[in-house]
């Protein structure tokens, strides 16, 4: 029965859920060549190679429930402690999905916006024998931010590159 007004905070349910479900077990996880499974004292469950969220929680119960603590729990795993010590934040305040790892890096390109795009392709139409060091400075002249990989990128991608010609041997 819950009082009325009492809201179990996420750390409670994790001690309530997993604190009657932990028992000393001999093994949690095991490694068969290269794959994992969950081992238990009735028998075993086969771990997909992509499934991170399990393998995470795996290293969660084995630290805070078997009792191998954070630092061989995340060395077992491959981790940090440092590392341990996030995920086992972000699980108490958010779930399991919490520990699905996010996209890294820029979301966007902020350098090559479509404006900076389209002024690349007009430079190099104006005059298709510059160079993308030529493109990128008069961009930067122009308080444009473009770096000359950038500008590369965009002639490569859009096939703009200088026809070469080869010699017959």
């Amino acid at each position: 029965m819950v009082r009325e007004g009492f809201k179990p905070s996420v750390t409670a349910i994790f001690n309530l859920t997993f604190g009657l479900l932990c028992r000393p077990l001999s093994l949690m996880l095991e490694w068969l060549d290269s794959s994992a499974r969950l081992v238990g004292p009735g028998g075993s469950i086969l771990l997909a190679d992509d499934d991170e969220i399990t393998r995470k929680l795996a290293m969660l119960f084995e630290g805070q429930c078997e009792g191998l603590g954070p630092s061989a729990a995340a060395r077992k795993f491959g981790y940090t402690k440092q590392r341990y010590f996030q995920l086992l934040e972000q699980f108490e305040a958010d779930g399991a999905l919490a520990l699905l790892s996010k996209a890294r890096g820029p979301k966007t390109n902020y350098r090559r916006t479509e404006e900076m795009v389209r002024q690349i392709i007009r430079h190099r139409f104006l005059d298709p024998e510059a160079s993308a060091e030529v493109i990128a400075q008069k961009l930067q002249q122009a308080h444009q931010l473009i770096s000359i990989r950038s500008v590369e990128r965009v002639i490569s991608d859009f096939g703009l590159q200088k026809k070469t010609l080869r010699r017959s041997p």
